[in-house]
């Protein structure tokens, strides 16, 4: 039971790398096949599609960094720390907004993303507001992060 702590730990940045990357990696996907198929029609457009195919790309990355800073945490880039079971779990419901939001949102933004390039496609000079409606997803993405964010960086101030 002593060793548990570091596994929840563990277990909650593997979950934020994992299923913020899973949606990124979703996401990224589905808005390049609409991409694609915009630029096989209008090849000038390849710019345009793709900073909006990237968007959904920032779940993961933001996924990441919360899984890199717990790593940090936990020392496994220094001195390893004795974590508590308690400060375990605190670790891992630390890391799920992002880890679940992450997820979410980047396939919602892949969706809004896939109607923005289809807008650019019929429309090119709507670009600039065809890139808000994506942008207001990934707003709920980095809500979510920062949570993720201040909750991992105060866990280890828990005195558990």
């Amino acid at each position: 039971m002593d060793n548990l702590g570091i596994v929840f730990a563990l277990f909650g940045a593997a979950l934020a790398a994992l299923l913020a990357g899973w949606g990124s990696a979703k996401g990224v996907g589905m808005a390049g096949q609409s991409a694609a198929a915009a630029v096989t029609e209008e090849p000038d457009l390849f710019s345009k599609v793709l900073i909006l195919q990237l968007l959904p790309g920032t779940q993961g990355i933001y996924g990441l960094l919360i899984a890199f800073i717990t790593l940090t945490n936990l020392g496994m880039f220094g001195e390893p720390v004795h974590i508590t079971f308690v400060k375990g779990l605190a670790y891992l419901s630390a890391c799920l907004p992002i880890a679940i939001v992450g997820l979410f949102s980047a396939i919602h933004q892949a969706r809004a993303s896939i109607a923005s390039i289809n807008l650019v496609s019929k429309r090119p000079d709507q670009f600039s507001k065809a890139m808000v409606f994506p942008a207001l997803v990934e707003t709920y993405a980095i809500l979510a992060m920062l949570i993720s964010l201040l909750s991992v960086i105060n866990v280890g101030k828990i005195t558990v």
